[in-house]
């Protein structure tokens, strides 16, 4: 049994932090591990790094696993979460220290600090589910702007067919802290011309992106071997699986094919209908008797399934997608039919091939109707690095008409490069999902639904009672973005500090939401430190920039009802030469002066949703965190048999429980 202190929590998430440390940042460089084979894997991912530790200590492990939660959702901030964790850990321990009530006595001083830590972490939770969306919304948000999903999946401006409009600049900041900056750019087109590719008729953006999240297993193939500059779209979809049979000579002819999660089995004995298998006496009749009874039954058999491969002829299809590996009988009768096969193909290529050709499995061979069967353009097979699979394509429906099936072939120089490239891919859509459906009701935005529809809500800014409309009782727009750099850290601190001098001095406790917003002000502060740790003064610079601009324009931003203008307006009132040009900017009611120009123009784009998602995450996990009190170890490592590798289960015998 291990009593755990705060001191304990502090001093292994800060062992977390000096690991990703390594790699954050725009200088940061990539993390090398070896293993005991001798194998190297070098990376900038925080989400790789992170899984490869052997971490014993189980506080560490469940650092991670709230690390994968988050990342697993949101796709990005890995790296972030461990720094930020570090840094309220060390607010809330240093504040704990200072509680007057702490007693001298070593034991009543451990818990009492224990105890004034939990009340934090508790405090801040409930700060940030009360109150944290309304001041990013009011205090972040209006320096940002909203980028337009229509400009993202067009190819309009400029040459060479490139995509005009700031998602790349968002999916470049993205790929640069994973990948490095080489290939940020190639790799930003080519996520951006796939997702232009999967773009829904009359469908909201987070439901293609949605549908690619889903299916991407089954939409790219990692070929390793090439560079990255090799990866490509090609048309169709790709079936990682090679024919069984000899592939069909279509011509450029349509091929149909249908989907079977079972095998071909022989049509089954109707009433009425007895099979005989004799056994007599015993001697040779017996055994000729046997022998007249199988060749019987096989005659039987095969006819039964020559009569499942003439009705598939008669519907004529000349493909079958098998979920599992038919008999020989049944390649053999196929390939006399020249019918093809393709077996064991798995269940999310299946998915989404019904989902493409809108063909529905067949699980029963002699229930096979016209709605089984799917019309391609053609099916073949294709070589991609050393490895050949099934190539289709399918016919244009009414259903997608702006949907153009496409499937992604990412290259690496290696395996383990090629599996971080795809990795990368994924976690970019994840992202812009979470850009584009934010979180957008909380426990304040929830209780806020019970106001009537005329009422507004008040906010205190500068002393002064601002009204807000009802449409900013919505925590974000979809698609809110803001200049990389620190800048939403930079924002958010001066918010929160200005949140927490506005409290009333009667709440000016340890407990209160005053220093509750003081501490995580100065917490957030320490991801812009580590993003200019190479260069304090350029810290200092930007800081003092935004600060300046702020407090010479200090007024809240007003947010128009989209409902009634349809659209937003760009900043200010003239020329823009901000670097979001292209996109739906929020209307600063700064007038003439532009906010852009106070933002570095080579800075990159965040998503502020993204943001707010690994903040909330981040005081979730303190607070569980500091809920630890004790660890129990167990000495005794739980061994399975060598001679019992099949699953166990606690229903089995004394033996197996007491192992």
């Amino acid at each position: 049994m291990e009593h755990l202190h705060l001191e304990h929590v502090l001093q292994t998430v800060c062992v977390l932090e000096s690991v990703v440390l390594r790699s954050f940042g725009p200088e940061g460089g990539q993390v090398l591990f070896t293993r005991d084979t001798g194998q190297a894997m070098l990376s900038r991912s925080g989400t790789r790094i992170l899984t490869a530790l052997r971490l014993e200590h189980p506080l560490a492990r469940m650092v991670v696993e709230c690390v994968l939660k988050h990342s697993t959702v949101t796709g990005d901030g890995s790296k972030t979460f461990i720094i930020l964790l570090a840094s309220l850990l060390r607010m809330i321990h240093k504040t704990a220290c200072k509680e007057p009530n702490v007693s001298h006595a070593y034991n009543s001083r451990d818990a009492a600090e224990a105890s004034t830590a939990r009340h934090l972490a508790d405090k801040m939770l409930a700060f940030a589910s009360e109150e944290l969306d309304d001041i990013i919304a009011m205090e972040v948000v209006p320096y940002g702007c909203c980028l337009s999903w229509e400009d993202f999946t067009s190819k309009t401006q400029l040459p060479e067919g490139t995509i005009n409009h700031c998602v790349q600049k968002l999916l470049g900041t993205f790929f640069h802290s994973r990948l490095g900056r080489t290939h940020c750019d190639f790799i930003s087109n080519l996520t951006c011309e796939m997702l232009t590719h999967w773009k829904f008729k009359s469908d909201l953006p987070s439901s293609s992106l949605q549908f690619v999240n889903d299916n991407f297993a089954a939409l790219h193939t990692p070929v390793s071997g090439f560079p990255i500059c090799c990866s490509r779209l090609i048309e169709g979809q790709v079936i990682h699986r090679d024919f069984a049979t000899p592939c069909p000579q279509t011509d450029h002819q349509p091929v149909k094919a249908v989907v079977f999660t079972g095998c071909l089995q022989p049509k089954l004995l109707t009433a009425g209908e007895v099979l005989v298998l004799e056994c007599g006496e015993k001697g040779k009749e017996v055994n000729s008797r046997k022998e007249s009874s199988i060749v019987q039954f096989a005659a039987w058999s095969e006819r039964s399934l020559g009569c499942v491969i003439a009705k598939l002829q008669s519907l004529g299809v000349s493909v079958l997608l098998s979920a599992v590996k038919q008999s020989a009988a049944v390649l053999a009768l196929a390939a006399q039919a020249e019918m093809c096969i393709v077996e064991c193909v798995s269940v999310d290529e299946l998915s989404l091939f019904a989902q493409l050709s809108a063909a529905t499995p067949v699980s029963d061979c002699w229930k096979i109707e016209p709605e089984h069967v799917a019309t391609l353009t053609f099916c073949k097979p294709i070589l991609l690095g050393a490895h050949r699979y099934v190539h289709v394509s399918f016919h244009d429906s009414e259903e997608r008409v702006t949907v153009k099936p496409c499937s992604l072939v990412i290259c690496g120089p290696g395996e383990g490069q090629t599996d971080q490239y795809a990795c990368a891919f994924q976690d970019a859509i994840r992202m812009l999902l979470s850009t584009w459906e934010p979180v957008g009701i909380t426990a304040t935005t929830a209780s806020k639904k019970t106001l009537q529809p005329n009422k507004s809500t008040c906010l205190h800014v500068d002393n002064r009672i601002i009204k807000a409309s009802p449409f900013q009782q919505c925590v974000l727009e979809p698609g809110c973005v803001i200049s990389a750099g620190g800048t939403f850290e930079f924002l958010l601190n001066h918010a929160l500090l200005q949140h927490g001098s506005r409290c009333s001095i009667s709440d000016n406790t340890v407990m209160g939401f005053s220093a509750v917003s003081q501490l995580l002000a100065n917490a957030l502060l320490s991801v812009p430190r580590h993003i200019y740790s190479y260069s304090l003064r350029r810290f200092l610079q930007t800081q003092t920039k935004l600060l300046s601009f702020i407090r010479n324009h200090s007024h809240p931003c007003s947010l128009r009802n989209k409902q009634e203008h349809n659209t937003v307006l760009k900043q200010g009132c003239g020329k823009s030469e901000s670097p979001l040009e292209g996109s739906k900017v929020i209307k600063h009611c700064c007038g003439e002066t532009d906010i852009s120009q106070v933002f570095m123009s080579d800075s990159g784009l965040e998503s502020i949703s993204c943001k707010y998602q690994l903040l909330v995450a981040v005081l979730q996990c303190v607070s569980s965190l500091l809920r630890v009190d004790t660890v129990l170890h167990t000495h005794t490592a739980v061994h399975t048999p060598s001679h019992r590798l099949a699953n166990i289960s606690w229903e089995g015998t004394e033996d197996e429980a007491e192992d």
